[in-house]
């Protein structure tokens, strides 16, 4: 493994020089801040990570708090942020927020206060007072991804506009008994579900329509089939009983959605001659499977996350819109009723 002195001899500098040409701190030339990378990329020299946190007070580590590792919008996410941390010499600490208590006290009491990030990303989260006052008493650059608390300098795509277009675009094609399938709360600061269902209810009422039906379910295929079957409501055997079923479905999810056509399949009822569903997300199964849906760029919103916290930490990055962009995206699960 080569030295700090051998790439120093390789670019005919000081050792203090590479140090500060390789932490990207301390006035140099252009030219020899090149000229020490390309020797130590040459040497294959990797500055210990160790050593680097002793001279700048720095960790090179941006944590990331996830509810949900396996889920495909988050996996995306992170994908973003990596991919955009990568070249700025950062490196990603995850960590798994669950609904447990215990384990959450020992994150936050304990696995956060170690030292051991230069900035924290939390994604999609909620957080107690207590949570948030941790936090915050970190002293360092706090970014929120499709967090609802006012308190944190949060990226956050318009779950109401998004559901407005989602739900215009059926009324566009002429449907009326339009169904919603998702979840919602009352009081307290709105979380995503509520936000889309509201946006739901703003495009129906604007339209003069009152809403077909709302099915409160949690966001998985299974639960969209669940809730489809409800508003069908079918027998066990899938037959439809009552075939004043709404002619159009707005699913808050992608995964909904998907639960929501598999149901109405099985029902006998044909997507969308009988039946039209739009979702949200963009999954990335939505093109393969003709979902019409509302695109949020996971894995562009996972950059932009990234961008906000080097921007925090005083890199070369220009700090993002904090409105994250959407785009309906028409495919074949829609079409005027019949």
């Amino acid at each position: 493994m080569s030295s700090l002195e051998e790439v120093a001899r390789r670019a005919q500098v000081s050792t203090a020089t590479v140090s500060r040409a390789l932490s990207g701190r301390g006035r140099l030339s252009d030219a020899t801040r090149a000229r020490v990378r390309a020797a130590a990329a040459e040497l294959g020299y990797v500055v210990s990570a160790t050593a680097s946190s002793l001279a700048t007070g720095r960790t090179r580590s941006i944590g990331v708090l996830v509810p949900l590792v396996d889920r495909w919008f988050f996996a995306n996410v992170l994908d973003g942020i990596a991919s955009r941390l990568a070249p700025h010499g950062y490196d990603i600490t995850l960590y798994n927020v669950t609904d447990d208590a215990a384990q959450r006290r020992q994150l936050f009491q304990t696995s956060l206060r170690r030292g051991r990030v230069d900035a924290v990303i939390a994604l999609s989260l909620e957080f107690d007072a207590g949570e948030l006052g941790v936090l915050e008493q970190l002293g360092l650059p706090l970014v929120g991804l499709g967090t609802p608390n006012p308190r944190l300098s949060s990226l956050r795509v318009d779950d109401e506009a998004v559901a407005r277009l989602a739900t215009a675009h059926l009324l566009e094609l002429g449907h009326r008994d339009i169904a919603h399938i998702g979840r919602s709360r009352d009081g307290g600061d709105p979380d995503i579900p509520t936000m889309r269902r509201r946006g739901f209810e703003a495009a129906m009422a604007g339209a003069g329509v009152v809403p077909a039906r709302f099915v409160a379910t949690d966001f998985t295929i299974e639960d969209g089939h669940r809730a489809m079957g409800e508003l069908l409501r079918t027998t066990a055997g899938g037959e439809p009983v009552d075939r004043r079923a709404p002619t159009a479905v707005f699913a808050a999810s992608d995964e909904l959605a998907f639960g929501a056509m598999f149901a109405a399949r099985d029902a006998g009822l044909a997507v969308p001659g009988d039946i039209s569903i739009v979702g949200v997300d963009g999954h990335e199964l939505s093109g393969f499977f003709g979902l019409t849906t509302v695109e949020q760029f996971p894995h562009a919103q996972g950059e932009r996350a990234a961008d906000a916290a080097l921007a925090a930490l005083g890199e070369d990055v220009a700090p993002p819109d904090p409105a994250l962009p959407f785009e309906l995206v028409i495919r074949s699960s829609t079409a005027p009723p019949r």
